[in-house]
């Protein structure tokens, strides 16, 4: 296993590791998001690598993306008050989201309300929701090799929008992803994830189920497919007690394998782009750009400003570089 100091020592590792962790998000984005396409299903039956059309960023990515400026603005520490002017310059400015989850929406009007976190994410129906999950990947970029610190940062983003298991969430994908920069086992990354959540909760029970069934299925996914999909399913599919149980899931099943993790990830159908991007994020930053398709982190390289427009123009593989330069 690495450690920080290691990545401080190698930038070109820590870069690359960034990377992963970024590409690996916005790749697990756009590859979930296809997936769910019906014309894909007629012409494929299953998605396993880009058809020749256009390639698209959608909120999972350019949220990613913001939090990650956000970090790159106010050296990897950014306050409630500098995230919700963020959030007001960047987001609730926009007349509306064409791809914007119900959380940030939410958010974002509590924000114009002059409700300021953590009682913006507080009085929020969508507090539980996977949202804050599919952003906050940077955070573990930066704080590689530190779980504590990224459990603390994850916290205060996710209060923006969140409360109770959405915050869990947040802090448990971040700390997985700070974990996996520094090479970390799979085993090690799901005790890091598991750290962050209370264990008299929902989302735990569902977690701790997910690693029987995961065990049950030893390396044939067939076995805990349909379980899965039944044991999970809330009638809010964004919900993280649904969601972040399946990505962590799909991650564990794929052994090590990127490609195959994204495969996975991308014919699960539900909340498929986000648990991709989650899966992507945290297998990413586990091995590096290095083990990712080159053609991949091109494709999905260039956001489109779907959701957000500010994205347009920004580069995954810049952003990657600034959080490395992060790792001090």
């Amino acid at each position: 296993m690495l450690t920080r100091n290691d990545l401080i020592r190698d930038p070109a590792l820590a870069r690359d590791k960034a990377l992963g962790a970024l590409a690996g998000l916005a790749i697990g984005d756009s590859f979930g998001d296809a997936g769910r396409v019906p014309e894909n299903h007629q012409n494929y039956g299953m998605i396993l690598s880009f058809d020749t059309g256009k390639c698209w960023s959608t909120d999972d990515t350019e949220f990613a993306i913001f939090t990650a400026k956000m970090l790159i603005d106010h050296n990897a520490d950014p306050t409630h008050q500098q995230l919700a002017e963020g959030w007001l310059k960047y987001i609730a400015a926009q007349d509306d989201f064409p791809r914007g989850g119900n959380s940030e929406i939410e958010a974002a009007e509590n924000l114009k309300k002059g409700l300021l976190p953590p009682e913006s994410g507080r009085r929020s129906v969508y507090g539980f929701s996977d949202g804050a999950c599919m952003r906050i990947s940077p955070v573990g970029i930066v704080c590689a090799g530190d779980v504590e610190r990224a459990k603390a940062l994850a916290k205060r983003d996710a209060e923006v929008s969140h409360h109770t298991s959405g915050i869990w969430a947040a802090q448990a994908v971040a700390a997985a992803v700070a974990t996996a920069m520094v090479s970390g086992t799979d085993e090690e990354i799901i005790d890091a994830a598991m750290s962050c959540i209370p264990t008299d909760c929902w989302l735990y029970d569902n977690m701790k189920h997910m690693l029987e069934l995961v065990e049950l299925a030893e390396t044939d996914f067939c076995t805990a497919w349909m379980a899965l999909h039944d044991d999970f399913r809330t009638r809010y599919k964004a919900a993280v007690e649904e969601a972040i149980p399946q990505a962590f899931a799909l991650f564990l099943l794929s052994k090590g394998d990127f490609r195959r993790g994204i495969i996975l990830a991308a014919n699960f159908g539900r909340d498929a782009d986000t648990i991709g991007a989650v899966l992507g994020a945290v297998r990413g930053a586990q091995l590096g750009a290095s083990a990712i398709p080159e053609a991949w982190i091109e494709r999905t390289g260039y956001p489109s400003g779907t959701c957000l427009q500010f994205t347009k123009g920004l580069t995954i593989r810049g952003l990657a570089a600034d959080l490395a330069a992060l790792i001090r």
